[in-house]
């Protein structure tokens, strides 16, 4: 009876195991198909009936796989007799699946890792291969424990490209920018699990109120420094919706270095303000809320979907301020004569190559090269300039980023000043992710008329 009572236990764990491995691997599969990986996410776990914590390390082994990507796939070149390049792409993230588990979380035993791996093989088309992916996990074992790396580098560029498993373009540009210490820190930071910040909603609620609602839910929520409003999520979470305060408005989800955005407008009651390229509208909530919703806010976006998800959000955090228009900001002034020096304050949220989020959005660093961002430098540029005659002429633009790029950033905006001598810059900042941090990078810069 003993024994039988072991053996049910092996199996219901073993089956466990196995679905949250099968779950992983069918994110990397929508992910290699052109999904993002958090819509990936959200559309797999939809499939199953998923605990808080089988969700986590569901996130953490998928989106794990797909930031450590180059890495793993070194280590397929060096434990397997075919490259990863000749690999069928179902095999090749299934290996992801079994490598990382090896080489990056420590508390899964080895044979954990490879039998999950393999019962996914035999139960999908890869069940012809479920013998080699047996032989290449176990030989990246032996490999492991005879620290038989599969590529040791000789200098910082490769040595950054290979243990951070970035691009080295990417790699190579963070060194010129910032030199190699600090290119390093950062790295390291996009390999960081994100953090899940609350900007708390104070037109209905206030911060010690949402504090006490996580402790009687028992969840592990504290302040976060410097920010008035903010508070920060300890541990792990199931849906975010299903957060206490969710669904009555009280908070919505940004990130800390996202936070100090808006209020740099320094947005007053009354005043009529635009936000160019709004949707989701994350800042632009945030703005009608410094402005205790008594005022004129236009949320323009191209996105007739993505401003939907703003609508939305009005509608959770009861805000009455925003109005919202589908169109090309770039384009403002023509569909909109009236808008002609219209605005106090301007925020132009400008489309950009994200380099500072990396961490939250870890697909974006292998879909991302020097040819995007210099198309998206010119559309900022463009915004920019085609906004302008809409701001009155005491009144103040603010362009930001989350990238930590100086040619869409700083020297963007220094080109721009020096191209309209009647703008001063009153301000400029830029945030870099750091290891001692949980800050997401962005940049800002206040503009004015002289």
């Amino acid at each position: 009876m003993y024994i039988y009572i072991v053996d049910s236990l092996l199996k219901i764990i073993l089956a466990k195991g196995y679905l949250t491995r099968k779950a992983s691997w069918e994110i990397l599969l929508r992910v290699n198909a052109g999904s993002f990986s958090d819509h990936a996410l959200e559309k797999v776990i939809a499939n199953y009936e998923f605990k808080t914590v089988d969700i986590a390390f569901i996130t953490e082994l998928s989106f794990g796989c797909i930031r450590y990507r180059k890495l793993l796939d070194l280590w397929i070149d060096h434990t397997s007799k075919l490259s990863h390049i000749k690999q069928p792409p179902k095999l090749r993230w299934l290996l992801h699946i079994g490598l990382y588990q090896i080489l990056k979380m420590d508390k899964i035993p080895h044979p954990a890792s490879i039998s999950t791996t393999v019962e996914i093989a035999k139960n999908s088309e890869l069940q012809g291969l479920s013998g080699v992916v047996n032989a290449i996990l176990r030989n990246a074992i032996k490999k492991l424990d005879l620290d038989n790396l599969p590529y040791v580098p000789n200098n910082n560029l490769d040595r950054i490209s290979y243990f951070e498993s970035l691009p080295t373009w990417l790699v190579k540009e963070m060194i010129n920018w910032f030199g190699d210490f600090k290119a390093e820190r950062i790295a390291k930071a996009f390999n960081k699990k994100p953090v899940i910040d609350l900007r708390i909603n104070i037109l209905k609620t206030d911060i010690s109120s949402c504090l006490k609602d996580f402790k009687v839910n028992n969840i592990k929520a504290e302040p976060i420094e410097n920010l008035n409003n903010a508070i920060t999520i300890k541990g792990k979470v199931g849906s975010i919706k299903e957060l206490p305060g969710y669904k009555e408005g009280h908070w919505v989800v940004q990130n800390r270095s996202s936070q100090w955005i808006a209020p740099l407008l320094n947005p007053k009651k009354g005043e009529k303000i635009l936000d160019t390229c709004a949707a989701p509208g994350i800042k632009t909530t945030h703005l009608a809320e410094l402005i205790n919703d008594q005022g004129e806010i236009w949320a323009i976006d191209r996105s007739e979907k993505r401003l939907r998800i703003l609508a939305q959000n009005l509608k959770r955090l009861n805000l009455k301020s925003i109005k919202f228009l589908t169109a090309d900001s770039t384009n403002l002034v023509n569909l909109k004569p009236e808008f002609e020096s219209y605005f106090d304050k301007i925020l132009i949220d400008a489309p950009c190559s994200g380099i500072g989020t990396l961490s939250r959005n870890p697909d974006a660093r292998w879909t991302l090269n020097k040819k995007k961002i210099d198309e998206l430098r010119s559309i900022q540029e463009e915004l920019l300039l085609s906004n302008l005659s809409l701001l009155k002429k005491s009144g103040t633009l603010l362009y930001s980023t989350c990238t930590i790029c100086p040619s869409e950033n700083n020297l963007l905006i220094k080109k721009f000043i020096e191209d309209n001598k009647q703008l001063l810059l009153i301000e400029e900042k830029q945030i870099l992710p750091d290891l001692d941090n949980e800050k997401d990078g962005f940049y800002a810069a206040i503009i004015k008329f002289r």
